[in-house]
């Protein structure tokens, strides 16, 4: 939250307890803060909710869908669900692990870095050793061309 916007909510509380009126607040708050006053609504809004009752200046936390949390043992879990069965989908790995597929998504394509291909997932990080037996693979077939 800006300070600014605190600030002149806190100023806005402070205001209607000495007895202001909302309109007569605005007035003040835009001679004051011009451009930057908070709006009108907002202005009205906030001496509605200190009439009801509320003094705290903070925003409340908002509802909708929290963020992601990965621990280091979901992530272990589902590298290791991966390893074990190459084939297994986003679904299977919700239903075993308990999260939602967002999650699974997020996690698989961030965290280990894997992908599909061809129905498998497979690591977009090599191990040197794996390196090596692809460019021993892919050395004799570009001279064929």
């Amino acid at each position: 939250m800006d300070s600014s916007r605190s600030a002149q909510r806190a100023i806005i509380l402070f205001i209607r307890v000495e007895g202001e009126l909302s309109l007569q607040i605005y007035s003040r708050m835009k001679e004051v803060n011009g451009e930057q006053c908070l709006a009108r609504y907002s202005i009205f809004r906030w001496c509605h909710r200190n009439e009801a009752g509320r003094v705290n200046i903070k925003d409340l936390p908002l509802s909708g869908q929290a963020n992601v949390v990965t621990y280091s043992a979901t992530i272990s879990a589902l590298d290791e669900l991966i390893r074990q069965n190459r084939r297994i989908t986003t679904r299977e790995i919700s239903f075993e692990l308990l999260i939602s597929k967002g999650t699974v998504h997020d996690i698989i394509h961030k965290k280990p870095g894997y992908g599909k291909v061809c129905a498998q997932w497979v690591s977009k990080l090599l191990s040197e050793n794996q390196k090596t037996t692809r460019m021993g693979v892919c050395l004799p077939q570009q001279f064929l061309h």
